[in-house]
């Protein structure tokens, strides 16, 4: 199930009564999810009176940590404590190497 079905169930519609809501059929209302257009998404998110990024992502998977960075090359989350700071390093044979 994808987010959108599932945002649909969380605020009480079926299919079918969600697509009254948008004002087409049920079996249109399946095949205009399967590749939405931006304005289609649009449409959605005020229907179902929720921000556009919510039909991508739950509020707890966006949630804001401010101890927490997400990694630019594999998406892993990172957990610090305190200040953010450069690592101690040791300059070796004018070479620099990170603790």
């Amino acid at each position: 199930m994808n987010r959108i079905e599932l945002l649909i169930k969380e605020k009480g519609f079926n299919m079918t009564s969600f697509a009254e809501k948008m004002n087409t059929t049920r079996q249109n209302l399946y095949a205009i999810l399967k590749s939405p257009s931006y304005p289609t998404l649009e449409k959605v998110a005020e229907a179902l009176d929720v921000p556009m990024w919510q039909l991508f992502a739950s509020p707890e998977e966006v949630k804001n940590d401010a101890n927490t960075i997400t990694c630019p090359h594999c998406g892993g989350k990172i957990h610090f404590d305190g200040e953010p700071r450069m690592p101690e390093h040791k300059n070796i044979r004018g070479k620099e190497y990170y603790k």
